[in-house]
This record gives C-alpha cells, structure tokens and sequence, in this order.
C-alpha cells in the first residue's frame, strides 16, 4: 500500500491513488484531490456530488452508477464532467474518498 502526504495527514492509498478506509477521509483528501484535479475552487455544486457519493456508498457499498448520480444531484453528464474533469468515477468518487468504482460510474 502506498501512502500520500498533504498538509500534515497521511493517506493510505491503493494504487489508483484512491483512498483505502473512508474512514481517513478529510478537508485535508479533498484539498489534496482538487489540487490534483485542476479545480481551483469547490462549489456546492461539487460537494452536493460528494455528499450524494458518500451517502450511497455508506448504504450500499458501491459507487452509484452515472445514470443515479446524475438523476439524484440533478445534474446532466456533461456538467458532472465540468465539476470533476476527470469524470465522475475518477475525479468525483476519489474526491469523495470512496474505493475505486469497478463498474460503469
């Protein structure tokens, strides 16, 4: 397992750079993540995705598939991968500090 270092806290990340226990998930991960992504400030628009994310993760072990996020947030695709350029199973899942999505998210 590897490890990453931002602002002070120490990460254990698998070897996609996604976080190993959402249990270490912090402003520290999402500082960490935005900076890597390129997004030079969240809106709430980013962390209803994040909140959404990690609230279905939370039930049911597994990143929600595209088509749930997007009918969830309300959000389009096409402005998912505005908010998080990488897309929604990279950038937004990561973001979120879920395990790395194994199907179509």
């Amino acid at each position: 397992m590897a490890t990453v270092e931002f602002k002070g806290k120490t990460f254990t990340v698998d070897e996609d750079g996604f976080l190993e226990n959402l249990d270490q998930w912090s402003q520290e991960w999402v500082d960490y993540v935005k900076d890597s992504e390129g997004i030079s400030q969240l809106t709430e628009e980013h962390w209803k995705v994040i909140q959404m994310l990690q609230d279905y993760y939370k039930k049911n072990g597994i990143a929600p598939m595209v088509r749930i996020l997007s009918k969830v947030t309300g959000f389009k695709l096409k402005h998912i991968y505005e908010l998080f350029p990488s897309g929604p199973g990279k950038g937004a899942c990561k973001m979120a500090g879920l395990a790395k999505p194994t199907g179509c998210v």
